[in-house]
């Protein structure tokens, strides 16, 4: 990865930062409290050639920064941690047969809307999950836990795509 490659990295991380704390964080939906975290799309658009320690560090500092504005000690940083670990195995279930080519990025216009909603959607269900749980500190309010989880995955899914139309297009 090129230095240029970083800058874009630097700057989706602000914008998504701002966005999320500024607009997306001001945005609720149901009775529930359900506010779409369109952060994550900061773990999802990173390259694929990128160390698994520096995505590890990149995601941990995303959701750490998330973490500060919102108030919400820890929740968004070990969910974006988990996300970022499991994202190099879901890479590889989804992998193509002859691998990923050198340069491509996991974006929707890059690799397919079937492969992209895949990857992302995994992700986003996994990040939520573990948000959630943390959130709730157990299982014992296991159904109303998964409705959140469904519906909140749901709203990210959706922006998430919109956003690949959007920013992400060619």
């Amino acid at each position: 990865m090129d230095l240029r490659a970083y800058g874009k990295v630097v700057v989706m991380y602000i914008v998504l930062v701002l966005l999320q704390v500024m607009v997306i964080n001001n945005i609720i939906i149901g009775t529930w409290g359900i506010t779409p975290m369109l952060y994550v799309l900061f773990v999802l658009a990173l390259p694929l050639e990128m160390p698994g320690w520096v995505l590890l560090l990149s995601s941990f500092l995303m959701g750490y920064t998330i973490d500060v504005f919102v108030d919400t000690p820890g929740l968004n940083s070990g969910a974006s941690v988990a996300m970022a670990f499991a994202r190099p195995w879901i890479l590889n279930m989804i992998s193509p047969r002859d691998g990923y080519e050198s340069g491509k990025r996991p974006y929707l216009m890059d690799m397919g809307a079937i492969w992209f909603l895949i990857y992302s959607a995994a992700l986003v269900l996994i990040h939520h999950v573990v948000y959630f749980i943390f959130d709730e500190f157990g299982l014992a309010h296991f159904f109303s836990m998964m409705g959140k989880i469904l519906v909140t995955a749901i709203c990210t899914e959706i922006l998430v795509v919109i956003s690949q139309y959007i920013a992400f297009r060619k």
